[in-house]
């Protein structure tokens, strides 16, 4: 029997390849935007799980039939919503080999090559953008990295971390007080434009975080940072956590975190850098400049599943010192401990869940399999490919463009009311050639653009604007009737 599964996980893993490389060649053809309705799977399918058996070819069939219809595709070169989720034909295959390996990799014994590839893996990557050497384990300190699923759950485990942190320092200067009134006391500072997880993890961590106004580029500033700092202390409170955004999801805009970084580290607040889009162009040298400052992080994080071409889930995250976060989250019972604990990471203490797959293959396979400059050249293209979508925008004196176009997004819109761009956006979407999603900021709703696609090319930002421009067209005539 295992045999003959075996012959047929070979002939249905070539087909499924061969349905893969085939879609993904020619995902230009295909609607971007579903046209179903929520509901229209269940008839499609029968309502119980078969007794017996099916054929591999009919599920490959039904790939089509009932998945196809309902997927939104985010490797369209016409998908051009939120940020990019990455995909590369070297990070599939990685995944098929892990989950091959199938290891869960919580211990060091559990499966070594596991942890110590992502160790490595960790250091390749944070050499590469350039992340001072305090972060990488390789420099023989306390610090290094660690694959977390999301940058959200990179936000809550430094909360997490720098809690336990700040708990520690109060009890040690005032043992009379009790835990509870320690962390009653606790309070955390980020951006208003900071992503909807960072307030997520303050609910989540139990503890108050404070949403600061960035200035009028949208910054955060360190001025700003430090003058809620000091009203907190005088209100008998005790600041402990500060995230600082590099590509804000609203407009990419950068906090000034050369300025954030002295401020938290004279007040002994942790600083947690989100960098989870604009994070991958510091393999670029030439936009390393918008992380100056980074030295003074206590945490890094970005997300090479949104644009190194390394498939979802691959959040890499570093930490200065990750012993706040093994001693906060340390449960250790005797059917998790081995003889090696202590000489290598037990990642079960960097992270939320126990469990864990063996994401730094992917890592490996894309670093490898691609090189340094390769993944350079993605990003670069993708930046290029967003300034001549603005110069579209820019020759049109209908619309305006609300932000600095750093990265691989372009906030615009039509010259005129939020109403007036929100029915621009819907009349967009409608058709399905393209899809955008909106923004607001100060209440102005704006329409945002960002090349997510490794198939983008001119001509499709060509048909992309083709499709603005005349969805313009049709709106500023109604409007005139």
């Amino acid at each position: 029997m295992d045999e003959m599964e075996a012959n047929q996980f070979r002939e249905f893993g070539k087909a499924m390849i061969d349905y893969t490389a085939e879609y993904l060649e020619n995902i230009r053809d295909r609607r971007v935007l579903p046209t179903v309705e929520p509901g229209y799977l269940r008839p499609l399918i029968p309502e119980n799980a078969p007794e017996k058996p099916e054929k591999w070819e009919d599920v490959l069939k039904d790939v089509e039939k009932v998945i196809m219809p309902g997927i939104t595709h985010w490797h369209s070169p016409r998908f051009h919503a939120y940020f990019p989720t990455a995909n590369s034909y070297p990070a599939i295959v990685a995944d098929i080999l892990s989950g091959a390996i199938a290891c869960i990799g919580f211990t060091w014994i559990a499966s070594p090559a596991c942890t110590e590839l992502e160790v490595v893996m960790l250091d390749w990557l944070g050499k590469a953008l350039g992340l001072p050497k305090e972060f990488l384990a390789c420099s023989g300190g306390k610090g290094g990295g660690v694959i977390q699923g999301t940058a959200s759950e990179a936000t809550l485990v430094a909360l997490l971390g720098a809690k336990a942190k700040a708990i520690a320092v109060e009890k040690k200067k005032h043992p009379e007080m009790k835990e509870s009134e320690i962390i009653a006391k606790l309070v955390g500072y980020t951006s208003s434009q900071s992503h909807s997880s960072v307030e997520r993890a303050g609910l989540l961590g139990g503890v108050r975080l404070r949403s600061l106004q960035p200035d009028a580029s949208n910054k955060l500033r360190g001025e700003t940072v430090e003058q809620a700092i000091k009203e907190d202390r005088e209100a008998g409170l005790i600041p402990f956590y500060c995230v600082a955004t590099l590509g804000t999801t609203s407009s990419c805009t950068f906090d000034r975190l050369d300025e954030i970084g002295p401020v938290c580290n004279e007040n002994e607040v942790w600083l947690h850098v989100d960098a989870a889009y604009a994070g991958s162009s510091f393999i670029c040298p030439e936009y390393r400049y918008l992380m100056k400052g980074i030295e003074r992080a206590d945490s890094f994080n970005f997300n090479p599943h949104k644009w190194l071409l390394v498939n979802f889930d691959c959040s890499a995250m570093w930490l200065k010192d990750p012993s706040w976060l093994v001693n906060a989250f340390n449960v250790d019972p005797l059917y998790l401990k081995h003889e090696q604990q202590g000489s290598a990471p037990d990642y079960r203490h960097w992270q939320i869940p126990l469990g864990r797959r063996f994401r730094a293959l992917k890592l490996w396979f894309v670093l490898r399999l691609y090189g340094l400059e390769n993944l350079q050249a993605h990003i670069r293209k993708h930046i290029a490919l967003a300034h001549y979508f603005e110069s579209k925008v820019r020759g049109d004196d209908r619309f305006e463009i609300t932000e600095e176009v750093l990265m691989g997004l372009v906030c615009f819109r039509l010259k005129g009311t939020n109403e007036l761009n929100e029915v621009l956006l819907k009349k967009i979407n409608g058709k399905g050639v393209i899809h955008l999603v909106p923004s607001k900021i100060r209440d102005t709703y704006f329409l945002r653009l960002a090349i997510c696609s490794r198939f983008t090319e001119e001509n499709d930002i060509d048909v992309s604007w083709k499709e603005v421009k005349e969805a313009a067209d049709e709106v500023l005539a109604e409007q005139k009737q």
